[in-house]
């Protein structure tokens, strides 16, 4: 567990079924549903909060939700395909192959997570990212009292994501394919846009973040890896429940607070690479 009290976070947003295809198994994922299920796992008060469809897929992510002791009572069930994402491993490495885009999902609005303000008002943080059809209200979000972070993924337009940061906290990059060089200019605009810590992942790499101060690097912890599927949302989740749980001590630096943080997130990442799936619970089919 880290920190010393129950921190209560909240991931809004996508959830899917992963599909293995190769071994025809289904496990339950999505970038925020994966930050509720890593937070739990760490120790906190964790809920979900997301669109469900109503087949056997969604049913079997509900279930593992109940399981995980994620709280799920403000999400919606809706008729339609849940959202589900097809791939497979090569050599430990998720392979993406196609996508349901969300599943019914995609034609929810996300308004209904207003519904309840006194429920949001309630939580220390707020994880959603780029699939989690959530960028018309971020600026909403922004004005309640939780933290926002979100995850841009690889999959990002950098105009785009730039306007983004001026209604979030913690910005997370996913720039494997990026030089140093150019992932350091990212973050650089990312922070003068708004965000307070701007971080990028860059694969085999060493992790950059910039606090609008001073550089970090974190390199990531070598493991030959099971499945890397969940690796990047581990690296989040346990990187912002470390450094805002030991965030109110007078006696722990901002520097010290980050690199802590960063050696917890390497560290559980590669806990999370010798999983299949994001976190288990594998359904054959």
């Amino acid at each position: 567990m880290m920190g010393k009290s129950r921190m209560k976070v909240i991931g809004i947003g996508d959830n899917v079924v992963d599909d293995y295809i190769h071994i025809r198994t289904i496990f339950p994922g999505g970038n925020a549903l994966n930050f509720s299920v890593y937070a739990s796992m760490l120790g906190c008060d964790s809920a979900y909060l997301g669109v469900f469809g109503s087949d056997d897929a969604a049913k079997h992510v509900q279930q593992t939700l109940t399981e995980r002791g994620v709280d799920t009572s403000r999400c919606r069930c809706v008729d339609g395909p849940n959202g589900r994402a097809i791939l497979t491993i090569e050599d430990g490495e998720r392979v993406f192959i196609s996508s349901n885009e969300g599943g019914i999902s995609k034609s929810v609005s996300m308004e209904f997570i207003f519904n309840d303000l006194d429920y949001l008002q309630s939580f220390l943080i707020v994880h959603t990212g780029v699939y989690g059809y959530m960028d018309s209200y971020l600026s909403q979000l922004q004005h309640l009292n939780p933290l926002v972070s979100y995850d841009f993924s690889d999959d990002f337009d950098s105009e785009h994501a730039l306007s983004l940061c001026q209604y979030i906290d913690f910005g997370f990059f996913s720039c494997a394919e990026w030089t140093e060089e150019t992932a350091m200019e990212l973050l650089e605009q990312a922070v003068k846009c708004g965000c307070t810590l701007a971080v990028a992942t860059r694969g085999p790499n060493e992790v950059i973040l910039f606090d609008g101060r001073s550089w970090f690097r974190q390199a990531p912890k070598a493991v030959i890896p099971t499945d890397t599927l969940g690796a990047g949302d581990a690296f989040i989740s346990a990187f912002l429940i470390s450094y805002l749980g030991s965030k109110d001590s007078i006696r722990i630096q901002q520097a010290s607070l980050i690199e802590n943080a960063l050696g917890k997130a390497v560290s559980f990442a590669a806990e999370i690479c010798q999983v299949s799936g994001a976190f288990g619970h594998g359904l054959r089919y």
